[in-house]
């Protein structure tokens, strides 16, 4: 594997647990929550395009990024968690007429989106770890 793709790795597992350890805070997080999903979910895409020598793009537009894995190989991914993640990321990061999410009532959303990485960063590692065998 290579070393700019094992950094990427690590941005993205440090991105996930600290969405799994501020998800159960009782302090209502769950737009930093959301803000570290989506955060996780880019970071192994582009490790993954940058393991298979695709160049990278100033982007994070999940859907983008998986269109262009798509043109390689299709990882899989349920297209409409990422439309929801991505709309969720925007919502997490502006206030006012730009979204902000509320955190009242989201912990349940957060926890899926969580969970929805947890199986996207095993899919991930499996798929990079598959090309380093073949």
């Amino acid at each position: 594997m290579k070393k700019q793709v094992e950094d990427w790795i690590l941005l993205a597992d440090k991105d996930l647990y600290a969405a799994e350890i501020i998800i159960n805070d009782d302090y209502p997080l769950t737009n930093i929550v959301a803000f570290h999903c989506q955060q996780t979910i880019e970071k192994y895409f582009k490790a993954f395009l940058i393991e298979k020598n695709i160049p990278l793009i100033k982007t994070h537009d999940l859907i983008k990024l998986n269109g262009m894995i798509k043109e390689i190989g299709d990882l899989g991914i349920d297209e409409r968690k990422l439309i929801i993640i991505n709309e969720v990321y925007l919502d997490s990061r502006y206030p006012g007429e730009f979204g902000l999410m509320a955190d009242k009532g989201h912990k349940t959303s957060s926890k899926k989106t969580n969970s929805f990485n947890k199986h996207f960063n095993n899919l991930t590692h499996n798929k990079i770890d598959q090309q380093k065998t073949a």
